[in-house]
């Protein structure tokens, strides 16, 4: 290690211990379960979005082992709202395999964790840093962007090339000891200060040493994914209502809204055919605003169309079909469009 090397990881242990974030939920403990989820859940959420969430999860789910014999469709229920919802099927996946494969013990080698559903490398070094104590590299987007800017690393953090460059930098500044402030001090420094805009570079602890702070290029660094024109999808969907309840149908487990409650698609054709087909008369028909939703892969034009109906109880006895009360809106598994269109239509 030379010596800007050993000067970062020194300075950012000693910051992280007076500036750092020390009353987290998650922080404070050696429970692996507790420190898994919060890692799961922070992928890609902010800490403050993070925090009802996760209360209400142990609330529900206190133990491996009682996620694990819990319904996919209850750890749904408790994600909805948070987004990218495969995060919860490898979640509740995970604790299924922990029990059945690990005699309910969580692994503690890193490459060990890796192997389990929806952990990978870096979220897997940080539960056993945390966890277990060990001396271990992580390299989330957070990290990337302190190391691009810190080191000035070159190249997008996403391309092969450019990511094996920054693990081998991580593993290079690793310290000796205090492992556990390290790796807090790495996602503390990328989440207050070393922000993705409006740097607050003059109360950073690498002020001295930051390439990119030196040369005025903390908004060029990290270099940007190259930009890639999102294609543009359309879909019609059938709010099919009673006035009180709204027919859903359970997405399949896996793909987009895998295991969640939507609304059925299809026009006006598909809308008349459904309740012809199912037992129940059409009153009115009558189209909504459009609403726009971004995939990380695609744009999705949703053009929602109203069916007023006398409703049967038939179509709710089939498998994947329920109707959903006005007032259980806001707590069914729902993606986040459908349950904003679904609070305009029960508020309405």
């Amino acid at each position: 290690m030379n010596n800007s090397q050993g000067f970062f990881s020194a300075r950012l242990i000693d910051w992280q211990r007076q500036h750092g974030r020390h009353d987290l939920p998650w922080q404070k403990t050696r429970d692996v379960y507790r420190i898994w989820l919060s890692e799961i859940m922070l992928q890609q959420t902010q800490v403050s979005t993070v925090i009802p969430y996760y209360s209400r999860f142990l609330g529900r789910f206190p133990t491996i082992e009682a996620l694990a014999h819990a319904p996919v469709e209850s750890v749904l229920e408790l994600w909805a709202g948070l987004g990218y919802y495969a995060r919860a099927r490898n979640l509740h996946r995970c604790a299924q395999v922990i029990i059945a494969d690990h005699s309910g013990r969580f692994p503690h080698d890193p490459l060990a964790i890796a192997e389990l559903p929806g952990i990978g490398r870096s979220t897997a070094a940080a539960i056993s840093a945390f966890a277990f104590g060990t001396r271990t590299a992580i390299l989330d987007g957070n990290v990337k962007r302190v190391l691009a800017r810190c080191f000035g690393v070159e190249g997008f953090p996403g391309s092969a090339r450019t990511e094996k460059e920054m693990w081998l930098l991580a593993d290079s500044l690793l310290p000796n000891e205090h492992i556990e402030a390290y790796i807090q001090g790495l996602m503390d420094l990328g989440s207050t200060l070393c922000t993705r805009s409006k740097p607050f570079c003059g109360a950073c602890p690498m002020h001295e040493m930051c390439i990119a702070r030196r040369e005025g290029r903390q908004a060029e660094l990290p270099v940007a994914r190259p930009r890639k024109v999102l294609p543009e999808r359309e879909t019609t969907l059938l709010m099919l209502t009673d006035g009180k309840r709204i027919l859903l149908e359970r997405r399949p487990p896996v793909g987009i809204w895998g295991g969640l409650l939507t609304l059925p698609e299809g026009g006006v054709a598909e809308a008349r055919a459904f309740a012809q087909r199912h037992g129940f008369r059409l009153i009115g028909m009558r189209s909504l605003a459009s609403i726009k939703h971004t995939f990380s892969h695609f744009h999705l034009h949703i053009q929602p169309l109203l069916c007023t109906v006398e409703s049967t109880a038939s179509v709710a006895a089939e498998t994947g079909w329920q109707w959903l009360d006005y007032e259980a809106v806001g707590t069914a598994a729902l993606p986040t469009p459908i349950r904003r269109l679904l609070v305009t239509l029960t508020n309405g």
